[in-house]
């Protein structure tokens, strides 16, 4: 149930918020392109200026350059936010030059191993992207890449040295296989820096159909184990599937080669924000009952907060009873974006 905005509403809001930072108090990421993209897709295009009136709080100017950056000197600005304005011009200029696939696959695989920058939103805000341009090419459209590539690049964040542990045959046997963390860590950074182990899933996978495939499981997973292990964290676990979701929505927009280490790259991302977040123990999830997607997306718009419309927007492309279930338990576990 993806609709095709024809209405030129998200492209609005998409020029309107491109005044704006990537980010707003501090780090905390701009939801508002990735929660709009999610409605235009879902059908209702008609709500996006409405939302963005009430995460209006939110947004913030869009921050200062400091220098150009070019392609002999890239190297140097990865992973600093401060030249997140800088790396959104280099973008701009490299997608008004070139196809934007050709330049998604150039940089795809330097910023595949910084997943986990901005608790994995970068990666995400791309996906989006990805998907609005596949349904339509345009300027407003371009420039949501630009800024979301940009902002993956400023705030790029390598993880190293993980400790591999035994792992499972599936996708939800080796999520709980994942050793959490203590709970008492602190905010992301610190609780990203306390992963040391992760269990390995997937690991033979070399085929890009089979990585796919595997994707595809982990994101239904992730989805799945929302419902019944959301309430370890009712916003950070949302990332443990929006993340894999993103990166499976931009494959097909890859060469093939690709899709190998990006599903690696997005099991282990999962795998960590399960790992920093997880709850000592799961609940039982409540069936949803006689209830249809688009009634969900209703109730996900309703309640207004951007990891709960993201959430309901990956669990419609799982398109499950559990997955349906996992919105609806972000929707009682989150906190109105009203509030």
């Amino acid at each position: 149930m993806t609709t095709k905005d024809t209405s030129g509403r998200l492209d609005e809001a998409l020029e309107r918020l491109h005044t704006s930072g990537p980010e707003f108090r501090g780090w905390l990421s701009n939801h508002a392109p990735m929660v709009v993209e999610s409605l235009a897709s879902r059908g209702r295009a008609g709500a996006v200026h409405r939302w963005l009136d009430l995460y209006s709080d939110r947004l913030e100017e869009f921050p200062a350059p400091v220098a150009a950056i070019t392609d002999a000197d890239w190297r140097e600005a990865l992973g600093d936010p401060r030249r997140a304005a800088d790396w959104i011009a280099y973008f701009t200029r490299a997608l008004a030059d070139r196809p934007w696939r050709d330049v998604l696959a150039e940089w795809w695989p330097r910023l595949l191993p910084g997943l986990y920058a901005a608790a994995t939103h970068p990666v995400i805000r791309v996906g989006h992207a990805v998907r609005a341009l596949e349904a339509e090419q345009n300027e407003p459209r371009l420039t949501e890449l630009a800024h979301a590539l940009g902002y993956w690049a400023a705030r790029h964040l390598p993880v190293t040295g993980l400790e591999t542990l035994p792992g499972a045959a599936t996708a939800d046997a080796a999520l709980d296989a994942v050793p959490r963390i203590e709970s008492d860590q602190g905010g992301y950074l610190p609780r990203l820096a306390a992963v040391h182990r992760l269990p390995v899933w997937a690991e033979d996978v070399s085929d890009p159909d089979t990585a796919r495939q595997r994707l595809t499981e982990l994101v239904r997973a992730a989805t799945h184990r929302y419902a019944t292990h959301g309430h370890g964290e009712e916003t950070m676990l949302v990332h443990a599937a929006t993340a894999p979701n993103a990166v499976l929505r931009t494959l097909p927009s890859l060469p093939r080669p690709l899709w190998v280490p990006s599903l690696h790259a997005a099991w282990t991302a999962s795998a960590a924000v399960t790992a920093m977040y997880a709850p000592a123990e799961p609940v039982a999830y409540r069936p949803p009952g006689d209830i249809t997607p688009e009634e969900v997306v209703e109730r996900a718009l309703a309640h207004g907060d951007e990891h709960v419309i993201k959430l309901t927007d990956t669990a419609l492309d799982v398109g499950d009873e559990q997955a349906l279930a996992a919105a609806l338990r972000a929707i009682e576990l989150s906190r109105p974006l009203t509030d």
